[in-house]
Protein backbone atom coordinates (compact mmCIF):
# COMPACT_ATOMS: atom_id res chain seq x y z
CA UNK A 1 0.00 0.00 0.00
CA UNK A 2 3.16 2.02 0.91
CA UNK A 3 4.45 1.80 -2.41
CA UNK A 4 0.94 2.28 -4.53
CA UNK A 5 1.23 6.08 -2.61
CA UNK A 6 4.55 6.70 -3.07
CA UNK A 7 3.79 5.78 -6.86
CA UNK A 8 0.92 8.34 -7.24
CA UNK A 9 2.54 10.68 -5.80
CA UNK A 10 5.49 10.55 -7.75
CA UNK A 11 2.64 10.47 -10.97
CA UNK A 12 1.80 13.55 -9.56
CA UNK A 13 4.66 15.56 -9.50
CA UNK A 14 5.78 14.73 -12.83
CA UNK A 15 2.79 15.66 -14.50
CA UNK A 16 1.65 18.61 -12.03
CA UNK A 17 4.90 20.17 -11.14
CA UNK A 18 4.76 24.06 -11.30
CA UNK A 19 2.51 27.19 -11.13
CA UNK A 20 -1.18 25.93 -12.63
CA UNK A 21 -3.05 23.22 -15.00
CA UNK A 22 -2.51 25.55 -17.86
CA UNK A 23 -1.49 24.49 -20.98
CA UNK A 24 1.69 25.61 -22.07
CA UNK A 25 1.66 27.48 -25.31
CA UNK A 26 4.75 27.04 -27.30
CA UNK A 27 4.20 30.50 -29.11
CA UNK A 28 6.36 32.76 -27.88
CA UNK A 29 5.03 36.89 -27.67
CA UNK A 30 8.25 38.58 -28.74
CA UNK A 31 8.44 42.67 -28.80
CA UNK A 32 11.87 44.45 -29.38
CA UNK A 33 12.82 45.48 -25.86
CA UNK A 34 14.60 48.24 -24.81
CA UNK A 35 18.68 48.08 -24.30
CA UNK A 36 17.70 50.77 -21.40
CA UNK A 37 18.59 49.02 -18.10
CA UNK A 38 18.62 44.84 -17.41
CA UNK A 39 16.94 42.86 -19.92
CA UNK A 40 14.98 39.95 -17.84
CA UNK A 41 13.67 37.04 -18.78
CA UNK A 42 11.67 34.65 -17.43
CA UNK A 43 11.11 30.47 -17.50
CA UNK A 44 8.04 29.19 -15.97
CA UNK A 45 7.01 25.87 -14.19
CA UNK A 46 5.65 23.03 -15.42
CA UNK A 47 1.65 23.98 -16.94
CA UNK A 48 2.73 27.57 -16.95
CA UNK A 49 2.80 29.79 -20.55
CA UNK A 50 4.89 32.31 -21.50
CA UNK A 51 2.02 34.79 -20.55
CA UNK A 52 0.84 33.15 -17.67
CA UNK A 53 3.89 31.93 -15.31
CA UNK A 54 3.13 34.02 -12.07
CA UNK A 55 6.88 36.01 -12.46
CA UNK A 56 5.87 39.81 -11.75
CA UNK A 57 8.19 43.29 -11.85
CA UNK A 58 9.97 44.78 -14.54
CA UNK A 59 9.97 41.92 -17.11
CA UNK A 60 11.07 42.08 -20.67
CA UNK A 61 10.07 38.34 -21.71
CA UNK A 62 8.74 35.81 -20.71
CA UNK A 63 9.51 32.36 -22.12
CA UNK A 64 7.24 30.30 -24.37
CA UNK A 65 7.80 26.45 -24.76
CA UNK A 66 6.32 22.90 -24.21
CA UNK A 67 5.75 22.46 -20.46
CA UNK A 68 2.97 20.21 -20.23
CA UNK A 69 5.20 17.06 -18.79
CA UNK A 70 8.66 17.88 -16.82
CA UNK A 71 11.08 15.60 -18.71
CA UNK A 72 14.14 15.61 -21.16
CA UNK A 73 12.61 17.11 -24.09
CA UNK A 74 10.23 20.02 -22.46
CA UNK A 75 13.78 20.98 -20.83
CA UNK A 76 15.98 21.15 -24.01
CA UNK A 77 12.76 22.68 -25.69
CA UNK A 78 12.89 25.50 -23.06
CA UNK A 79 16.86 25.69 -23.04
CA UNK A 80 16.94 26.17 -26.78
CA UNK A 81 14.42 29.03 -27.30
CA UNK A 82 16.01 30.30 -24.37
CA UNK A 83 19.24 30.66 -25.68
CA UNK A 84 17.55 32.46 -29.05
CA UNK A 85 15.78 34.98 -27.12
CA UNK A 86 18.85 36.19 -25.12
CA UNK A 87 21.35 35.99 -27.73
CA UNK A 88 18.93 37.71 -30.41
CA UNK A 89 18.58 40.69 -27.18
CA UNK A 90 22.41 40.33 -26.58
CA UNK A 91 22.83 40.85 -31.03
CA UNK A 92 20.68 44.16 -30.31
CA UNK A 93 22.42 45.20 -27.17
CA UNK A 94 25.62 44.20 -26.84
CA UNK A 95 26.34 46.63 -23.40
CA UNK A 96 23.36 44.98 -21.31
CA UNK A 97 22.68 43.15 -18.33
CA UNK A 98 21.24 39.99 -18.92
CA UNK A 99 18.84 38.29 -15.58
CA UNK A 100 17.07 35.16 -16.17
CA UNK A 101 14.35 33.79 -13.63
CA UNK A 102 13.45 30.38 -14.04
CA UNK A 103 10.89 28.20 -11.53
CA UNK A 104 10.27 24.87 -11.12
CA UNK A 105 11.10 23.33 -14.81
CA UNK A 106 11.88 26.74 -15.65
CA UNK A 107 14.48 26.65 -13.30
CA UNK A 108 15.83 22.99 -14.63
CA UNK A 109 15.67 25.25 -17.87
CA UNK A 110 17.44 28.19 -16.81
CA UNK A 111 20.12 25.96 -14.99
CA UNK A 112 20.85 23.83 -17.77
CA UNK A 113 20.97 27.06 -20.19
CA UNK A 114 24.18 28.23 -17.67
CA UNK A 115 25.79 25.36 -17.74
CA UNK A 116 25.88 24.98 -21.14
CA UNK A 117 26.88 28.63 -21.95
CA UNK A 118 28.71 30.49 -19.12
CA UNK A 119 31.55 29.77 -21.36
CA UNK A 120 30.31 32.01 -24.46
CA UNK A 121 27.87 34.52 -22.52
CA UNK A 122 28.99 37.26 -19.88
CA UNK A 123 27.23 40.16 -18.37
CA UNK A 124 24.15 37.66 -16.94
CA UNK A 125 22.92 35.87 -13.92
CA UNK A 126 20.46 34.00 -12.77
CA UNK A 127 17.78 33.02 -10.42
CA UNK A 128 16.77 29.91 -9.86
CA UNK A 129 13.54 29.45 -7.63
CA UNK A 130 12.65 25.26 -6.54
CA UNK A 131 15.63 23.61 -8.94
CA UNK A 132 14.90 20.10 -9.47
CA UNK A 133 18.61 19.83 -10.80
CA UNK A 134 19.89 21.61 -7.44
CA UNK A 135 22.91 20.17 -6.00
CA UNK A 136 23.37 19.43 -1.94
CA UNK A 137 24.94 20.31 0.59
CA UNK A 138 22.83 21.99 2.66
CA UNK A 139 20.12 19.40 1.79
CA UNK A 140 19.68 16.65 -0.43
CA UNK A 141 19.84 16.95 -4.12
CA UNK A 142 16.65 18.24 -6.11
CA UNK A 143 13.71 15.67 -6.74
CA UNK A 144 14.96 15.51 -10.53
CA UNK A 145 17.72 13.00 -9.15
CA UNK A 146 15.68 10.11 -8.10
CA UNK A 147 13.40 10.04 -11.35
CA UNK A 148 16.59 10.41 -13.81
CA UNK A 149 15.91 6.85 -15.55
CA UNK A 150 12.68 8.40 -16.52
CA UNK A 151 12.84 12.37 -16.86
CA UNK A 152 15.71 11.94 -19.21
CA UNK A 153 19.03 14.31 -19.65
CA UNK A 154 19.38 17.21 -19.63
CA UNK A 155 16.30 17.35 -16.78
CA UNK A 156 17.89 14.29 -14.98
CA UNK A 157 20.56 14.90 -12.34
CA UNK A 158 21.93 17.53 -10.39
CA UNK A 159 25.18 19.47 -10.55
CA UNK A 160 26.01 23.53 -10.28
CA UNK A 161 27.84 23.48 -13.53
CA UNK A 162 27.83 27.27 -13.40
CA UNK A 163 30.99 28.70 -14.17
CA UNK A 164 31.60 32.30 -13.41
CA UNK A 165 27.96 32.96 -13.82
CA UNK A 166 26.44 34.45 -10.55
CA UNK A 167 23.54 32.04 -9.91
CA UNK A 168 21.43 32.53 -6.57
CA UNK A 169 19.24 29.53 -6.46
CA UNK A 170 16.18 29.05 -3.51
CA UNK A 171 14.67 26.05 -2.08
CA UNK A 172 12.46 25.96 0.96
CA UNK A 173 10.85 22.83 2.55
CA UNK A 174 10.50 21.55 -1.10
CA UNK A 175 10.96 17.93 -2.31
CA UNK A 176 10.99 19.61 -6.14
CA UNK A 177 14.49 20.80 -5.28
CA UNK A 178 15.34 18.88 -1.65
CA UNK A 179 14.48 15.25 -1.31
CA UNK A 180 15.18 15.29 1.95
CA UNK A 181 12.11 17.73 2.73
CA UNK A 182 10.38 14.45 1.84
CA UNK A 183 7.55 14.26 -1.28
CA UNK A 184 4.39 14.94 1.16
CA UNK A 185 5.58 18.75 0.91
CA UNK A 186 4.77 18.55 -2.70
CA UNK A 187 2.46 20.00 -3.77
CA UNK A 188 1.56 22.56 -1.10
CA UNK A 189 5.40 24.07 -0.50
CA UNK A 190 6.29 24.07 -3.84
CA UNK A 191 2.94 26.02 -4.84
CA UNK A 192 3.33 28.60 -1.84
CA UNK A 193 6.77 28.93 -0.54
CA UNK A 194 8.12 31.66 -2.98
CA UNK A 195 5.74 34.05 -3.23
CA UNK A 196 8.42 37.22 -2.63
CA UNK A 197 10.37 35.38 -4.80
CA UNK A 198 8.76 35.44 -8.38
CA UNK A 199 9.49 39.18 -8.10
CA UNK A 200 12.21 40.01 -10.28
CA UNK A 201 12.89 43.14 -8.76
CA UNK A 202 13.49 41.60 -6.02
CA UNK A 203 16.68 39.87 -6.90
CA UNK A 204 19.47 41.87 -8.02
CA UNK A 205 21.73 41.62 -11.34
CA UNK A 206 24.88 40.43 -8.75
CA UNK A 207 23.53 37.64 -6.58
CA UNK A 208 26.00 35.15 -6.30
CA UNK A 209 24.31 33.45 -3.15
CA UNK A 210 21.52 30.18 -1.70
CA UNK A 211 18.51 30.76 0.47
CA UNK A 212 18.04 27.18 1.81
CA UNK A 213 14.84 26.80 4.27
CA UNK A 214 15.10 30.52 4.87
CA UNK A 215 18.66 29.87 5.57
CA UNK A 216 21.58 32.28 3.61
CA UNK A 217 24.97 30.60 2.07
CA UNK A 218 27.37 31.44 -0.03
CA UNK A 219 27.54 30.17 -3.65
CA UNK A 220 30.66 28.06 -2.94
CA UNK A 221 29.64 25.84 0.60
Amino acid sequence: MRAKRVASAVAGLLLTMGLSATQASTATARAAASCDGTYTIVVGGTGSSWNNDGFRGNIQQHVGYPTQIPNGASTRAGVNELNRLVRDQRAACPDQHVKIGGYSLGAGVVHVWVTENWQTFGNVNAILIADPKRQGPPGANGGAVPFGGIIGAPLAGADRFFGNIPVKTICTVDYVCDESAGIWTYPGNHMHNYDVDFDMDHHNDSANEQWYNGVWSPASW
